[in-house]
């Protein structure tokens, strides 16, 4: 309970303390933006400041901030501290500083932002690895939701049908207008989204003050926790496995679009770095909801995290707000899927030069998405270990993406001659962190294909190679000019 108090507590004073220190060395102005300069109607338009906040939530606060955590509190009440600190160090710079990267550059997309930053020869490499990276995403939001909706509704080949509608409604929110669907519904399912959470937080607080051992680590609890000794290292795994919580290379991809809405760019703090905070306090309330469950129920520990989060739900909540709250996480899964098919359409664009004004060219990048991502589906959907490893693939390569985006936030910065730490400091930790994991996995330690080295060796490894693309950024940025 302390640490959990004491998480929360983090989380709200480094928003007002470190969140200034980053806001003064990006220092918004009154400069015009690409919604004002670059109004077209379609994805370059002004929209109002809360409604960007809720459009900008529901696009980052996918399930890793749920599903994630739910796997991730087995690592042990140290996770209480580490999102937080994670989520202020790491997490909202990297959102804040991609989202301003993209405001002072046209409202670019992240390949583009790679390409100003790092060159064409390592633009080209990212602009394939993150199109791969997408369609993980836009699969695993739409096979997440598809399965929870199942527990809602009793209809013959429901979970077949859910993954129509859903698919249905991506096609539609990635070829319309932002405002005429994302603009219009987000805000109904952010207020869901925040009921839910809210409830939650209210149960597991009065619970938990009736009885304080139940966000405390049971020995029961301790029995089933991650350790090295069962091939869970806290680093590299922790920060693989809850990801949205803490840092999301996903988010770079996400920001680019509420940068073309935002009427000014001094409202760009609160919509980027404020709901990356908003995230890791909802991920702090469901991992806290996991071990409280953990403790009453620990033959739930390592079962599917989808049957944990509905257990929280029934356990501590009123069945009708158990129904809103699942509710509200289908949504959270749906809400970045539709935003990660809208984001590849619009890279996909961006590489192509390819006009997205007329809806027959938004078609003609859609379609090939359609199909990849059906197909992608179908295999994750033949048995349980197809889905193990598209989730693997999903978390690992959604931190690499944080990797480029935090390297390109860097060179912006050194460019600038402006304190580039923020920056570097979580660029350089999440590079050892995606490069020890593929150094070190591999099936004799209980994940996917990797190099399979002993621990010790991946880290001296990682550290090298983290220092040594790090330093080539201070050159690179020192070398080039960048629009401040």
């Amino acid at each position: 309970m302390k640490l959990f108090l004491t998480g929360m507590a983090i989380l709200i004073a480094g928003y007002f303390l470190y969140g200034q220190t980053v806001k003064k060395i990006l220092a918004p102005d009154d400069r015009q933006t690409p919604a004002e300069k670059n109004n077209d109607g379609v994805d370059f338009m002004i929209l109002p400041n809360w409604k960007n906040m809720l459009i900008q939530l529901l696009n980052i606060a996918g399930i890793g901030p749920v599903i994630g955590v739910i796997i991730g509190i087995r690592f042990g009440e140290i996770v209480f501290i580490i999102i937080p600190a994670g989520c202020l160090l790491m997490g909202a710079v990297h959102d804040f500083v991609a989202g301003m990267m993209s405001m002072r550059h046209n409202g670019a997309n992240l390949p583009e932002l790679v390409r100003l930053t790092t060159g064409k020869h390592v633009y080209r490499i990212f602009s394939v690895f993150l199109s791969i990276a997408l369609l993980l995403v836009v699969a695993v939001f739409i096979n997440i939701p598809a399965t929870l909706s199942t527990t809602l509704v009793n209809i013959p080949h429901e979970f077949l049908i859910m993954v129509g509608v859903i698919f249905v409604y991506y096609i539609c929110a990635t070829m319309f207008p932002v405002d005429k669907i994302i603009g219009r519904i987000y805000p109904v399912f952010g207020g869901l989204l925040l009921l839910g959470t809210g409830a939650l937080l209210i149960a597991l607080l009065w619970n938990a003050y009736r009885n304080p051992g139940l966000l405390t680590e049971s020995a029961a609890f301790q029995a089933g926790k991650f350790t090295a000794a069962k091939n869970m290292p806290l680093i590299p795994m922790l920060f693989v496995t809850i990801a949205c919580g803490i840092i999301s290379g996903f988010h770079a991809t996400q920001s680019p679009i509420v940068a073309r809405t935002i009427k000014s760019e001094k409202q760009a703090f609160g919509v980027f770095f404020g709901m990356m905070v908003l995230e890791g306090a909802i991920a702090m309330i469901w991992s806290a909801g996991a071990l409280a469950i953990y403790n009453m129920f620990p033959e739930l520990i390592g079962t599917n995290p989808n049957g944990v989060l509905v257990k929280i739900t029934q356990t501590f909540l009123h069945s009708n707000i158990s129904t809103v709250v699942i509710l509200s996480v289908i949504i959270l899964a749906i809400t970045s899927g539709d935003t990660a098919m809208r984001s590849l359409r619009l890279s996909l664009a961006e590489m192509f030069h390819v006009d997205q004004k007329p809806i027959s060219k938004r078609l003609l990048m859609v379609l090939p998405l359609i199909v990849l991502t059906a197909g992608l589906l179908v295999w994750s959907n033949a048995d349980q270990a197809s889905f193990a490893k598209l989730w693997t693939y999903f978390a690992w390569s959604n931190q690499v993406i944080a990797v480029f985006a935090l390297l390109a936030g860097s060179i912006y910065l050194f460019s600038l001659k402006r304190p580039a730490f923020i920056t570097v400091m979580p660029g350089m930790f999440i590079t050892f962190v995606v490069t020890s994991y593929i150094l070190w996995i591999s099936p004799a330690h209980g994940g996917p294909v990797g190099l399979g080295l002993d621990i010790e060796y991946a880290y001296i490894i990682a550290g090298f190679i983290s220092l040594v693309v790090f330093a080539w950024a201070k050159l690179r940025g020192e070398s080039i000019t960048m629009n401040k």
